[in-house]
C-alpha cells in the first residue's frame, strides 16, 4: 500500500509484521464484538441504567460477582426493607421494575450490592445523574427525567473542522467569583468571549463526574454523568446547543485511561470483586496517578467504554473528544520507564495490545456516530501511526497534541539567556512532526498553569505582574515579557501542524497559577477562577495581549494559511536572531534579538509586493509603534539579472511582522 505507514516511514519497515498484526487484531475484535456495526454494539447506555418503561422505571446493572442487589433511597428511608430487590438474569445482569409513583424525578437513590462475604452501598455504573450532599459530602444517583425534554435548536458540527482553533476551558473555574461556575454562566458569560476571540472549537474539561474537584476531572467516578457541580444535564445541552448556534464545535476531555479508586463513588469494587472492570493483579493500580487501570481485554469493558463514547456524542451532541492519558494506556509500564529514543520501544512487547485495539475501535465508532467529529490524543511518547488511519497501520486519531512544544518553551526560558535563543533550533522544534500525522500545536495549556508551575507570562514577568501592568507604568521586565509572549505564541501558531490550542485566560496572560480548593490552601477558590475584569480593564496591558491573540486567530480565519502543510524557512540568522518563515502566501519575520534593531534588513523571498497584515510592535498590542504598517514593500533582485529576490525591512528588536505576498504581474 503506497499510503501505508511503513511506506511513508522506511524506518518502520522492520516492524511491519507487528504493525500488521495490530491492524488485524483491531479488525478481528470488531468482528467479534459487532454483528452489524460498532454503532449498534455501543448501545449499553440504552439498556443498562435507569429508564422509563410505561408506568414504571426499569433499572439494570451488570454485576457478575453479586449475589443480590437492592434499590435504596429516599423512598425507602435508605434501608433495604421493601420490595426493591433486583431479579438476577443471565450473564450477571440484574433487573428491577419500580413504579413511577415510588421513584420520581429528582429522587435520590443508590444500590446495596451483596456479594459472598460482604455488601456495600454503590452508585449505579450507568447512572446519568449523580449529585453530592452539601452537608454529608456523600454522592448519590438522582432520577433525572423532567416532564419537558430538551429540544435541540441547532445541529451538531456537520462539516469537517479542517483547522481546529481550540479554546480549552473548565466550566467550574470560568467564573470570576470565588466559587464553582455553572454551565449557564459559561454559556452566558464565556461563550461570547470565545466567539469574539475567533476560536472555532471549545474543549471542555472535567465533564464526567468526579468526587474530588481538585483532580481537574481526571479521577472519574461516573462515566455517564455530567458533573452536577456545574448544573443539570439540560443546562450542559443548552451550552453546547448555543455554541453550535455560534458556529463553534464543542469537544470534551474523555477519561478512559484510568478511574478513581473510591469505592463508594466509583466502580472499582462495584460487585465486590476487584476485576469486574479492572485488572486484578499488579496491573490494577496506577501508582503514579493513584487510580485504577481498565482491563481492555474484557468484552464487557469494551462495551462500557464504547457505549460511553457513543453516549456523549448522541445524547449531548459533543463534536468529538480529547482522549486523556493515551501514553499511559499504550504501555504496560504507562510509559514511565521509557525514553522513546528508538523505534524498537514501540514494538518490543511492552505495549498493552488490548488498549491499542480499544483506542482504534473508539476512533472507528466516533466516525460512525458523526463522520465530522474529531478525536485528539494526549500522547507524549511519539507512538508512530497514532493519528494515521487504521487501514494504513495506525490507530485512527484525527490529531495528536504536540506535547513537546510547551516543555521546549519552558526549558528555553529557564535555561537560556535571551541572546542565546537559537532561531534555527526554534524553527526545527516547532515544525518537526511526523509526515503522516496531523498535530495540534500549543505554547501552553492547563498543564503549564497548575500550581507548582507558571504560565509563560508569569514566568517572564513574575512579581512585576502585580504592580506594573498598567499602561502608564514603566517596566523593562513587563516590556520584555509582553514582547516574548507575543513572539512565542505567534511562532507556535505559524508553525502549527494542523491546529492550535489555548487554555482560557492564557491568551491575555492570566496572572498566577491554577490551584483548586484543598486542605493546603484552606479550601480556597482564589486561584480556581478566571479574572476577566483584568482583560476588560482598558487601563491594563492584559487587554493589549488579548487584542494580539484576536489578531493572530483572525489571521488564520482570513488567510487560511495553516491549511497549507508546507512550512518553509527562508532565513535563520543565528547571530542576528532573525527568523523568516513562509507559509502559503504569508511571510512571518521574527527579530528575537533583545536589543538590536535592523534597518533595511534583506530577507530572501519570492518576487513581488508585500503588505503588513500583523505587527506585534503596534501600540494596540502594547508595542512601541516603530513600524509604518501602510508601506508597500517590493522585492529587489539580489544581483543584476538574478532570479533570487529580497525584501528589505526595518526590524525592531523583539518584534514580528506578518506580510502578505502579491506576485508580480506577468508581462507578455
Amino acid at each position: 500500500m503506497p499510503n501505508h505507514i511503513t511506506a511513508i516511514d522506511a524506518f518502520l519497515q522492520p516492524f511491519s509484521s507487528v504493525i500488521s498484526s495490530r491492524t488485524e487484531a483491531i479488525l478481528k475484535k470488531e468482528r467479534q464484538l459487532a454483528k452489524s456495526s460498532l454503532y449498534d454494539f455501543a448501545n449499553g447506555y440504552k439498556y443498562f441504567g435507569l429508564h422509563p418503561s410505561g408506568e414504571d422505571w426499569i433499572i439494570r446493572e451488570w454485576a457478575p460477582n453479586a449475589t443480590a442487589i437492592i434499590l435504596i433511597g429516599e423512598f425507602s428511608g435508605w434501608t433495604e426493607e421493601g420490595q426493591f430487590q433486583f431479579d438476577k438474569l443471565a450473564n450477571g445482569v440484574f433487573e428491577l421494575k419500580v413504579s413511577k409513583q415510588i421513584l420520581q424525578h429528582t429522587d435520590l437513590y443508590k444500590l446495596m450490592v451483596h456479594w459472598d462475604g460482604g455488601k456495600g452501598e454503590r452508585i449505579p455504573v450507568w447512572a446519568n445523574r449523580v449529585v453530592q450532599d452539601e452537608e454529608t459530602k456523600l454522592f448519590s444517583a438522582q432520577v433525572w427525567q423532567p416532564d419537558i425534554q430538551y429540544v435541540w435548536q441547532n445541529e451538531s458540527q456537520r462539516s469537517a473542522i479542517e483547522v481546529p482553533l481550540i479554546y480549552e476551558a473548565h466550566v467550574g473555574m470560568a467564573t470570576e467569583n470565588e466559587g464553582v461556575g455553572s454551565y449557564s454562566e459559561f454559556m452566558t458569560d464565556v461563550l461570547p468571549r470565545i466567539k469574539e476571540a475567533g476560536y472555532n472549537t471549545i474543549q471542555l474539561m472535567a465533564i464526567q463526574e468526579h468526587p474530588y474537584y481538585g483532580s481537574f476531572g481526571y479521577h472519574v467516578s461516573s462515566l455517564f454523568a455530567p458533573s452536577s457541580r456545574f448544573g443539570t444535564p439540560d443546562e450542559l445541552r443548552e451550552l453546547i446547543d448555543v455554541a453550535h448556534g455560534m458556529g463553534i464545535a464543542v469537544i470534551m476531555d474523555i477519561v478512559h485511561s484510568h478511574a478513581v479508586k473510591n469505592e463508594l463513588e466509583g466502580i472499582g469494587l462495584f460487585d465486590g470483586s476487584p476485576y469486574q472492570f479492572f485488572h486484578d493483579n499488579e496491573r490494577r493500580e496506577h501508582a503514579a496517578w493513584d487510580s485504577l487501570c481498565y482491563n481492555y481485554a474484557r468484552h464487557e469493558v469494551l462495551h462500557l467504554l464504547l457505549s460511553n463514547v457513543k453516549y456523549w456524542l448522541e445524547e449531548f451532541h459533543f463534536d468529538g473528544f480529547r482522549f486523556d492519558g493515551v501514553t499511559s494506556m499504550l504501555y504496560l509500564d504507562h510509559g514511565l520507564e521509557r525514553s522513546f529514543t528508538q523505534y524498537q520501544m514501540y514494538y518490543d512487547g511492552g505495549q498493552d495490545e488490548d488498549a491499542i485495539v480499544y483506542l482504534a475501535l473508539a476512533n472507528k465508532l466516533i466516525k460512525q456516530c458523526n463522520s465530522h467529529a474529531i478525536s485528539i490524543a494526549e500522547e507524549m511518547s511519539g507512538y508512530p501511526g497514532l493519528a494515521t488511519p487504521i487501514e494504513q497501520g495506525g490507530l485512527g486519531f484525527d490529531f495528536r497534541l504536540a506535547m513537546g512544544t510547551p516543555d521546549y518553551w519552558i526549558k528555553l526560558i529557564k535555561e537560556k539567556k535571551d541572546e542565546e535563543w537559537g532561531v534555527g533550533n526554534i524553527f526545527y522544534e516547532l515544525s518537526n512532526k511526523r509526515a503522516e500525522e496531523k498535530t495540534i500545536s500549543y505554547a501552553e495549556s492547563h498543564d503549564q498553569a497548575l500550581v507548582g508551575d507558571k504560565t509563560i507570562l508569569f514566568r517572564l514577568i513574575d512579581s512585576d505582574m502585580y504592580w506594573a501592568m498598567s499602561k502608564t507604568d514603566k517596566s523593562l521586565k513587563v516590556d520584555r515579557g509582553m514582547a516574548l509572549h507575543k513572539l512565542i505564541r505567534l511562532m507556535t501558531f505559524c508553525c502549527a501542524g494542523n491546529g492550535y490550542l489555548n487554555f482560557m485566560g492564557n491568551e491575555f496572560g492570566h496572572p498566577e497559577w491554577i490551584d483548586f480548593p484543598r486542605a493546603g490552601n484552606d479550601w480556597s477558590y482564589k486561584y480556581a477562577r478566571r479574572q476577566w475584569s483584568l482583560v476588560d480593564n482598558k487601563e491594563l496591558r492584559f487587554e493589549q495581549l488579548d487584542a494580539f491573540d484576536k489578531a493572530m486567530i483572525a489571521l488564520q480565519r482570513n488567510e487560511q494559511f495553516i491549511n497549507e502543510p508546507h512550512i518553509q524557512c527562508l532565513e535563520a540568522n543565528e547571530q542576528d536572531q532573525v527568523l523568516a518563515i513562509r507559509r502559503k502566501h504569508l511571510l512571518f519575520i521574527f527579530n528575537l534579538h533583545p536589543s538590536q534593531s535592523y534597518t533595511f534588513y534583506g530577507i530572501s523571498a519570492p518576487a513581488g509586493k508585500y503588505n503588513v497584515l500583523l505587527n506585534s510592535d503596534a501600540s494596540s498590542f502594547g508595542g512601541f509603534n516603530r513600524i509604518d504598517d501602510g508601506i508597500d514593500y517590493f522585492t529587489r533582485p539580489e544581483a543584476q539579472m538574478s532570479n533570487r529576490h529580497r525584501v528589505h525591512l526595518y526590524l525592531p528588536s523583539r518584534t514580528v511582522l506578518v506580510l502578505k505576498h502579491t506576485p508580480p504581474k506577468r508581462i507578455f
